[in-house]
């Protein structure tokens, strides 16, 4: 049961075929950027680029806004399609469709994505610029990259090239919005994949060089550099990320401020120095790598997932996004996620709905911290084909949890699909059948 919206709202149509960016859009684009950059130290640095004209893919890692800017500075004078999230074309999708952009919703299978790529790659002779991550990067570590990523690859034919950046995510961590911190940005353009190496390599292979070319880790980077970060608030909004206290175990108690995160059921305080490494101001530092505490409480909730102890139920505000104009007050609802995947159940407009997601659906969730298009706090947005709903959880600091939770449920039911397929092939073998 879908959301019963009034006649007049008609989801947005991402099947649209995609423009070609033009010329003049695509200096606007980089003069534009450049402007906004110019009190910004940064340097993009091409590696291996030669000879890399389109059509080609560009994968970009995703830290902040900025990344946007790099992209347009480091693919000029190119013309480029970019994949862009519903909510990225809230209230202007005219212009992203004239800057040539391609709608895609979070986590949802869309072949109609993969149909207008390969037309840009086809019949425009763009590059298209995918963020494959698909999110912000929450503590600067390279996130999951989907299975299919090496498929599509393949499919298209073209030619691969990553952009990496570093320092975006030490300026502005994702999880601090409101404070940027002095920090020199550098980005590396690097072709990766010629078309005739597409060609030969398989999918699983395809999808092995670009996990190699697109690791990344903003703390060893900024250790390796000598990145000194002085900022006296360059703690604040860590807890959103680090929510479950090593010591005690305690989840969602965790709090900051300033060069401190401390969790406020046991007591115990952490400082990030300048260099980005945590220390216990009282006994033993459980975790100086911030990454490391972060894997840490993936660990833990993949044990509860393991052990089927896992279970999420809370009361959620909703706002849906059908069509980019405005955002819609479903009301309340309630959120549930356990290993069947998530379910939202509430009323509007005279009626009761309910959105399900299949835990094997979903190989990641998009998560916000502070949301700015609706009100400042944490999210979760859940899509489906045409709608997407963003929950206000009741309970604070949890939305970081059911990322995790999110992935290590794919992985299981991965897995077990997995396991189910090996059991038909042997008691086919055992047959006599091949």
């Amino acid at each position: 049961m879908e959301v019963k919206y009034s006649k007049w709202v008609k989801p947005y149509d991402t099947t649209k075929k995609p423009l070609r960016q033009a010329k003049l859009f695509t200096f606007i684009l980089w003069a534009g950027s450049k402007v906004i950059m110019a009190f910004q130290p940064y340097k993009v640095e091409k590696i291996n680029m030669e000879g890399f004209e389109r059509p080609y893919l560009l994968l970009s890692n995703h830290h902040y806004f900025v990344d946007f800017y790099l992209n347009a500075i480091a693919t000029y004078p190119n013309s480029v399609n970019n994949i862009a999230t519903i909510d990225g074309y809230y209230r202007r999708p005219f212009l992203m469709e004239w800057l040539g952009c391609l709608c895609k919703r979070k986590f949802t299978t869309d072949i109609s994505l993969v149909r207008s790529i390969k037309y840009c790659f086809e019949e425009l002779k763009s590059v298209v610029s995918l963020y494959p991550e698909a999110r912000y990067t929450p503590i600067g570590t390279t996130a999951i990259l989907p299975d299919s990523l090496g498929k599509m690859v393949k499919m298209c034919g073209v030619p691969v090239a990553v952009l990496l950046h570093h320092g975006n995510y030490l300026h502005t961590p994702f999880w601090d919005h409101d404070h940027a911190r002095k920090v020199k940005l550098h980005s590396t353009l690097t072709g990766i994949l010629t078309a005739e190496e597409v060609k030969k390599l398989s999918a699983d292979e395809i999808n092995e060089k670009i996990r190699e070319a697109f690791y990344y880790n903003e703390y060893e980077w900024q250790k390796k550099n000598n990145i000194r970060i002085t900022e006296p608030f360059r703690a604040q909004g860590l807890h959103k990320v680090l929510y479950q206290c090593p010591h005690c175990k305690t989840e969602s108690r965790m709090n900051s401020k300033g060069t401190e995160i401390f969790c406020e059921a046991c007591g115990k305080r952490w400082e990030m120095d300048e260099l980005g490494e945590l220390h216990a101001l009282e006994g033993e530092t459980e975790f100086t790598h911030i990454p490391d505490w972060f894997e840490w409480e993936r660990s833990e909730v993949r044990r509860q997932v393991r052990e089927g102890s896992y279970h999420f139920e809370d009361e959620v505000e909703v706002y849906s996004l059908p069509e980019p104009w405005r955002f819609r007050n479903l009301g309340k609802a309630t959120l549930t996620h356990d290993e069947t995947g998530f379910t939202i159940k509430g009323h509007y407009n005279g009626e009761d709905y309910c959105i399900h997601r299949p835990a094997q659906g979903m190989y990641g969730l998009h998560v916000e911290y502070d949301y700015v298009y609706i009100k400042p706090c944490d999210c979760v947005d859940i899509s489906i084909e045409n709608d997407s709903f963003y929950c206000y959880p009741t309970l604070q600091n949890v939305v970081t949890k059911l990322s995790f939770a999110t992935e290590e449920l794919f992985i299981m039911h991965k897995e077990k699909m997995q396991e189910e397929k090996l059991k038909k092939r042997q008691k086919l073998a055992a047959k006599g059948n091949p």
